[in-house]
């Protein structure tokens, strides 16, 4: 199934094509009030790390180790995708964040784990729960005595 997750800074105006606005960022966006930014949810848990979010802002680690870092982090707590996966069953899911460079911050990270993740649970959903019913082969059998 494809699913339709978007990617949006903060400061752009609110779309009523949006679907299910989340707020992913560990720090309320400067200058915003929450009546004015029409989110589903604000959902900290999905970000990065607050190390990992300061070393990167102050330059202590390369954008590699940084998306390594965090894709680890993500793998370590798959729990945080699933509010998320929710969303995105739903239909439109905007991940939103006040950082400039959309497709060099961390959203691009999680929207790819997050299809990642449906791509797995769909995958799952597919194969047989349980072994085929052998019920007709012994019909004639009575049934075990308690």
């Amino acid at each position: 199934m494809a699913y339709d997750i978007v990617l949006k800074r903060i400061y752009q105006p609110v779309d009523a094509e949006d679907g299910a606005r989340v707020l992913v960022d560990r720090l309320w966006p400067r200058g915003k009030r929450r009546e004015s930014l029409a989110l589903t949810d604000w959902y900290r848990d999905a970000s990065p790390s607050p190390t990992l979010r300061r070393q990167y802002h102050l330059g202590e680690i390369s954008p590699d180790v940084f998306s390594a870092r965090y894709r680890g982090e993500l793998r370590e707590a798959p729990e945080n995708l699933i509010p998320l996966m929710r969303h995105a069953r739903q239909g439109r899911l905007t991940l939103l964040s006040a950082a400039r460079d959309l497709e060099g911050s961390h959203l691009l990270l999680l929207r790819n784990a997050i299809l990642q993740a449906l791509s797995e649970e769909d995958a799952a959903d597919h194969e047989p729960s349980s072994p085929p019913c052998y019920a007709p082969q012994f019909k004639d059998t009575p049934p075990p005595e308690a």
